[in-house]
């Protein structure tokens, strides 16, 4: 069987898997409602909660993603066409010894079949099974309720997410280089809920390892050794950050919040193949930033959020290294119609836009940086894109202007499907930390067309599938017109 039969099978197999589910699961035309609790999930609820200070979870998600041209932006370049299937598993266990205080812990673990010789770092040019290291991604302590206040803190290593549900600006992904396996961060959380003024204050501070076994040692080595070792990083450079983020509910329909957010950035050296590698960069970047979300009439919703930073980044600019004053801006918005009809039709008007670095203006720095915001936000194909564009950072997202319309409807009970474009633009014609120029014709200032198209199906309660695609037809920014694509078949089974 070729490597391309599998990757069909694979993907067949998963939809076929997720239609004889549904026949299981999903109750009949006609039946009522509400429907008692089966003998299985009985003991499914029983199971997960043995004892009165105990639960525990797991789930199993199966990729099989397809990417052509995505990350090389060339149909000619070596590895251009990259074919995977991803295996993540995930054990969670919350225990609460004493009113108030629980213990959060959650293992997982990621290993990959390659189909066709890898791009990544530690991999690169390597097919067959990756058996990655496991670990803990969620290990804290959370007091509720201290001395009987409104006053909530998470100690250690936790998942953070800032910002409208799955539309997190700046941060949500402490781990980019691992891909979407894990998002934590290790941090201190302080939140209060002054319930009488409407209002939440939240103050985190963060201190980021670059490498995953630094603080909590992994399962198994985290590092690959294929002849020449090379380093498995979870991120850049070493990272320490202040967030100060309050959230204010006083106007009727109406959410305001504000932030200010300190990141600091310390260039460390990998290995990649047995060679020193230096991807990161050295900064100190201060970000103040305001979001205003409502529902101003029955069927609008809408999201505004800009922010300005300033600071000081040190890093490979047209293949020298400089440090320059920051002085970077971005800003996003979304306004939703909801038709509320048995489709559920939604229609959404999107726009985005982040500076560009100006190589032209000496010691000033334009690019905004996302901060712990690399991750899959809007496009799972577009974050490959930057690699080449941002001196081998994933996800790196800046210099960019786009905006489009999207629509949400689901056609049939449990299923939904979406569809987005979006126009895209670059602000700078030049990309400053690019490590292939010849990718980049340097004068054009359209990215290209993007569209997005996304199937998804819920399989009763603990089983959902979807189909997702991506499409990038370049425009005058890059050298070439090669069309950029993503295509993922994905399962997922919760207990």
């Amino acid at each position: 069987m070729t490597r391309n039969s599998c990757t069909s099978t694979l993907s067949l197999a998963s939809l076929a898997a997720a239609a004889a589910l549904a026949q299981a699961q999903t109750a009949p035309a006609g039946a009522a409602a509400s429907q008692p609790a089966s003998p299985i999930e009985d003991w499914i609820k029983d199971a997960k909660n043995p004892v009165s200070w105990l639960t525990w979870g797991g789930d199993l998600r199966i990729r099989n993603e397809y990417y052509d041209n995505s990350v090389t932006l060339s149909q000619t370049a070596v590895r251009h066409e990259q074919d995977v299937v991803r295996f993540r598993g995930r054990v969670w266990a919350t225990a609460t010894p004493v009113k108030d205080v629980s213990l959060n812990a959650r293992v997982s673990a990621e290993p990959r079949e390659w189909l066709r010789p890898s791009f990544v770092g530690a991999y690169r040019g390597e097919t067959g099974m990756e058996w990655r290291y496991g670990i803990l991604d969620n290990l804290n302590v959370k007091w509720n309720n201290i001395l009987e206040q409104p006053l909530t803190l998470t100690a250690g290593r936790q998942d953070i997410l800032i910002g409208d549900f799955y539309d997190w600006w700046l941060v949500a992904d402490g781990t980019p280089g691992d891909g979407s396996w894990s998002f934590y961060l290790d941090a201190l959380r302080l939140s209060y809920d002054a319930a009488d003024i409407k209002t939440k204050f939240d103050l985190m501070c963060i201190y980021q390892n670059p490498l995953p076994g630094e603080w909590v040692p992994t399962i198994g080595r985290s590092s690959f050794n294929g002849g020449a070792t090379s380093d498995y990083p979870i991120t850049d450079q070493r990272e320490k950050g202040v967030i100060f983020y309050v959230s204010n509910k006083s106007i009727k329909n109406t959410q305001l919040d504000g932030y200010f957010m300190y990141k600091g950035d310390d260039r460390e050296t990998f290995t990649v193949k047995g060679a020193p590698s230096t991807p990161g960069d050295d900064a100190d970047i201060y970000t103040v930033g305001g979001k205003l979300t409502g529902t101003p009439a029955e069927h609008w919703q809408y999201s505004l959020e800009g922010a300005y930073q300033f600071g000081t980044k040190e890093d490979r600019i047209l293949g020298v290294m400089a440090e320059r004053d920051i002085d970077a801006f971005g800003a996003k918005a979304k306004l939703t119609y909801l038709c509320k009809d048995e489709r559920k039709n939604q229609l959404s008007l999107i726009g985005e836009f982040m500076s560009g670095d100006n190589p032209d203006t000496t010691g000033r720095d334009e690019m905004f940086d996302v901060l712990w915001g690399r991750w899959p936000r809007w496009s799972e194909l577009y974050i490959y894109s930057y690699i080449y564009e941002t001196g081998g950072k994933i996800a790196q997202m800046n210099n960019v202007f786009r905006v489009g319309p999207s629509w949400t409807v689901a056609p049939v009970k449990n299923l939904s499907l979406s569809v987005m474009y979006n126009a895209m633009l670059a602000p700078e014609s030049i990309p400053s930390r690019t490590v292939a120029a010849p990718l980049f014709s340097n004068s054009g200032y359209f990215r290209g067309h993007y569209l997005q198209n996304v199937l998804k199906y819920q399989i009763g309660k603990h089983a959902a599938a979807h189909l997702w695609g991506e499409f990038v037809w370049q425009g005058d920014y890059y050298t070439r017109r090669d069309m950029l694509s993503f295509i993922r078949a994905e399962i997922m089974f919760t207990f």
